[in-house]
Formats: C-alpha cells, sequence, structure tokens
C-alpha cells in the first residue's frame, strides 16, 4: 500500500481521536470524576463492590472513606482466588490473564490481573495515541514504510487452572490481532522465546535485513540489542543498518543514564526519542511533544488515579488526594483504580506534576527505591541528574550503577556507598566524587543539610564495577531480559553485598 495511503488512513484516525483527547484536556476533572463512577458501576455487583456498597457510593469522600488503599501484599490473596477461576471477585468480565511483575531481584513475583477492557481500552489504545501524537508531531513521518522492532519480556505464557500468565508484553503480542505482526520484527516465534541469551541473537539475525524505522522497548536491554547488532554487522551506527530509523519509543526505566550511548550509535541530529510509561497495572502517560521530557496523563483509559504527598507517604497521617488538588514539582505516590479490577492500589512509582493545564508529569522515582536513612530524601531522580551533568563534565560513561547506606557506627559518621559500572572511565575519580557530591547538594537540600560540615553524612564512596557485573547478578538471579532492571537506591545493604561479593 503506497505510504501517501496509508499517512491518509493514519490521518483519519488521528483526527478522530484528538477530538476525544481534547475533552480530557479540556475538562480533566470531569472525566476522571464520570470515569470513577463508571467502574463503581460496572463493579458494584461483585464480591469487593457487594463489601463495600459500591452501589451507594455518590462521591469521591464516601469513596476514601469506604475503599481502603493497598498495595500487592492486601490483594495477593484475592487474586489467587481469581487465578484458580473464581469469578466476580473484584471486576465483572471473565480475568483470562495475568501479568507476571518482575518488580526486584528479591521481591517475589506478582500477578496483576489484566482483563479485555484494560486489554484493549488501555493497553492497546495507548499504543494508537503513541503513533498519532507522533504523526501529528511529524507530518513528514515515514514511520509505515518499515517495522518496529520490538524488544519485550524472555518470558513464554503459562496456562494455569484455564488462565494465562506471563510478561505483560508477551500477553500483548499474543493476543494482537494477526496483521500487527507484519508491521513488527522479530515475528512473534522469536519475541516469546523463554532464553534471552540465545533470544539476542535470533533477534539480531531476523532483524538486520528488515527494513527498521522505529525501536521499541526498555533502553537498558534495547542497548544491549543494539550493540549486539553492531558487533555482528561491523557497522558503526545504526543508521548504516537502517537507514530510515527515525524514532525510538522508550519506557521502563529513566532515560537519563543511556541518552549519551544512544546518540552514539543513533547520530542523526533530527533522530526523535519517544517516552511512554506503563507498566503491568496500565499504560499512564505519553510523551505528546517532541524533544520534551515530560509526559501528558491520559485521563480517559479506564484508569482512575489519586495521589499521596510523599511527605507523608507510609506515615500514621497518610493521605491520598484526587488528580484536582495536585501541586506543581512536589513529589507523589501514584494511586490507580482500573478497568482491570484494582481499587485503589499503590503501584510503587512517584511522579511530579511540571504542568497542570495539561496535567503532565515526570516520573521521579520508586517509593521503596530511594535513601532516607539520615532524612536526606534522596531520590532516582536526584542521582541520576547528577550523574548526568558529572559525566558530561568528565567525559565518563555509566551503564549501570547502585547505591545504598554505609550506617553510623560508633563515633563513625554516616555516607553513601555507589557501585557504578563505567562503559568510559572518569580519568580521576576523586575528582568525579568531588563533582558529584556537589552536584547531589545542588538538587537535594535535605542531602546538603546532612553533609553540611560532614555533620551527619560524610562524601560518598565509590566503587568501581568489573565489567558486566550488574548483567552477571541479573543472570545468576534470572532476571535477563524485559522489565527487569537494576535497583538503583535502597534503603538497606542487600543488593550492594551481593554485588561487592560478586565484583571481587
Amino acid at each position: 500500500m503506497p505510504i501517501t495511503i496509508v499517512n491518509s488512513i493514519a490521518s483519519w484516525f488521528l483526527k478522530k481521536r484528538f477530538h476525544q483527547i481534547e475533552l480530557f484536556l479540556k475538562y480533566p476533572n470531569e472525566v476522571q470524576n464520570e470515569l470513577l463512577f463508571s467502574l463503581l458501576d460496572m463493579a458494584k455487583n461483585t464480591e469487593l463492590g457487594r463489601t463495600y456498597d459500591f452501589a451507594s457510593i455518590k462521591n469521591y469522600k464516601t469513596f476514601t472513606e469506604r475503599v481502603p488503599i493497598k498495595n500487592y501484599d492486601g490483594w495477593q490473596d484475592i487474586i489467587e482466588r481469581s487465578m484458580k477461576g473464581e469469578t466476580n471477585l473484584f471486576w465483572p468480565t471473565p480475568i483470562k490473564w495475568y501479568a507476571k511483575s518482575s518488580g526486584t531481584t528479591r521481591s517475589r513475583s506478582k500477578f496483576i490481573p489484566v482483563s479485555q477492557e484494560s486489554l484493549e481500552d488501555c493497553h492497546y489504545a495507548a499504543s494508537k495515541d503513541l503513533l498519532c501524537m507522533y504523526l501529528n508531531n511529524n507530518e513528514a513521518s515515514q514511520l509505515f514504510t518499515g517495522k518496529s522492532l520490538r524488544l519485550g519480556g524472555s518470558k513464554q505464557l503459562f496456562k494455569e487452572n484455564g488462565t494465562v500468565f506471563g510478561d505483560l508484553s508477551a500477553i500483548l503480542i499474543d493476543n494482537m490481532p494477526f496483521w500487527a505482526e507484519f508491521s513488527s520484527t522479530p515475528s512473534n516465534r522469536v519475541s516469546l522465546m523463554s532464553d534471552w541469551e540465545h533470544k539476542m541473537q535470533a533477534i539480531v539475525d531476523e532483524t538486520i535485513n528488515e527494513n527498521v524505522t522505529s525501536l521499541a522497548g526498555v533502553p537498558s536491554w534495547m542497548l544491549v540489542l543494539l550493540n549486539n547488532v553492531l558487533e555482528t554487522t561491523g557497522k558503526r551506527d545504526l543508521h548504516d543498518i537502517w537507514p530510515n530509523l527515525e524514532v525510538y519509543f522508550h519506557g521502563g526505566v529513566s532515560f537519563t543514564p543511556y541518552i549519551n550511548q544512544y546518540k552514539k550509535i543513533l547520530p542523526k541530529k533530527d533522530f526523535k526519542y519517544y517516552e511512554i510509561y506503563n507498566a503491568s497495572e496500565g499504560f499512564f502517560a505519553i510523551q505528546d511533544q517532541n524533544n520534551s521530557n515530560e509526559l501528558l496523563l491520559m485521563l480517559d483509559y479506564g484508569i482512575f488515579y489519586e495521589f499521596i504527598p510523599m511527605d507523608v507517604y507510609a506515615t500514621p497521617s497518610e493521605y491520598a488526594i484526587p488528580l484536582s488538588e495536585v501541586k506543581l514539582q512536589q513529589n507523589y505516590a501514584v494511586i490507580i483504580t482500573t478497568n482491570g479490577g484494582l481499587w485503589r492500589y499503590k503501584i510503587g512509582d512517584t511522579v511530579r506534576f511540571t504542568s497542570l493545564s495539561p496535567y503532565r508529569i515526570k516520573i521521579s522515582g520508586r517509593t521503596k527505591h530511594h535513601i532516607n536513612v539520615f532524612g536526606e530524601e534522596l531520590i532516582i531522580e536526584n542521582a541520576e541528574d547528577a550523574l548526568k551533568k558529572v559525566c558530561k563534565r568528565t567525559k565518563a560513561e555509566i551503564v549501570d550503577y547502585t547505591a545504598a547506606p554505609i550506617f553510623m557506627e560508633g563515633k563513625e559518621k554516616g555516607a553513601h556507598e555507589w557501585l557504578i559500572e563505567f562503559k568510559t572511565l572518569p580519568n580521576d575519580i576523586h575528582y568525579f566524587n568531588e563533582l558529584f557530591d556537589n552536584a547531589l547538594k545542588a538538587l537535594n537540600s535535605d542531602y546538603e543539610a546532612k553533609r553540611y560540615n560532614n555533620i551527619t553524612l560524610n562524601k560518598p564512596k565509590i566503587n568501581i564495577a568489573r565489567t558486566n557485573l550488574f548483567y552477571d547478578w541479573l543472570k545468576e538471579n534470572n532476571k535477563l531480559g524485559g522489565q527487569h532492571k537494576v535497583p538503583r537506591l535502597s534503603n538497606t545493604r542487600d543488593y550492594i553485598e551481593e554485588l561487592l561479593k560478586m565484583n571481587g
């Protein structure tokens, strides 16, 4: 089909969808409020709906008073019952699929219910919207002349008790219409291979002769794949292999530590990067502008949002607020109620709002991935912004890192211990550390206060990790590929002690 016809069809869908997007842009709080009561009405006759009497909830205040906020532990029992075949527990339509969430290396697996509604009206709808927004901003795009190289999870789907569970990406691929495979590479067979290392080479072999126009996947694992492509072909950059490659759709982990490495292998100045914010629990936000690091919160995917201010999170005075009450540049934990049957569920992410009209966000970290042993409130966003600045100054490049506290002992002050794997080492690690410490002070006033005259915290301690340390650690824990990631910051020394032991 000629590209002009394909673009015309896409343009028609684009205009149709933009009318709906404009509705929630103009009336965001009304759309969210209506959505909440639609979800309550839909689930009023479920076991959960009867327990909390959804039918009599007439306002948001009653909803918050009656329905408790829970994390996965609070949901595990009822989800396990659902997986064993019980129906109408927390959502009225049958739940056939469960997304196996990787979490961190030590956490037990979580099985997130995926309803037909969340599959169609959230995950697939978001994929279409992502393309709509990209095409709207790039009218000369040749995206549909070639294929999208997708890099999903490496686990197969496992059938049990009539239900199916596996990586979300595997569930999405398994349920896509047959024609969708024609616009993607590698094939479904290769995409769903369970052995990550064999899968990597199979993807390289299957994609190097395709006309790839876009990339989609988690930055850390995509970089491993793309470096394998370059090594196999002997080329210096990816445009020599795929001359029509124009955009990379990325999400799952922060792009900040990887962007300079991507720019080296994708040197075209007009190459585009588009960020998405999705998880097993749902698809939440999309970058809707070229060259932006802000994400538009999507308000009509069947997800009702609430937010807990991080200064009261996990305290006796913890409370949640609706979207209408959020403020700019404050850190919030995200709470969701969804068309997958999750009710006031803590997803474990933190965000801050960069705009209230429309509602745009930046992902600032994880509720569990921070260091606050000494009252310093160090979050992932601080760490990655500081590392980016220091790497630019010292011309260093980072592959992976993790950090943990050094606890006070006797009269000895505390500190933060960092384990960093460099692709390009700084000339002077002590100078790197000094710049890094100063950058953290500039970004985080609580950290600066604790570091003032070494009152509570000594200077950071930086260890240099051997090549492939983090890869080997993930492999040893059977966590290669997909959404698996290295825990960046921790309040305990569990991760770093394991890694230091492997580092020798």
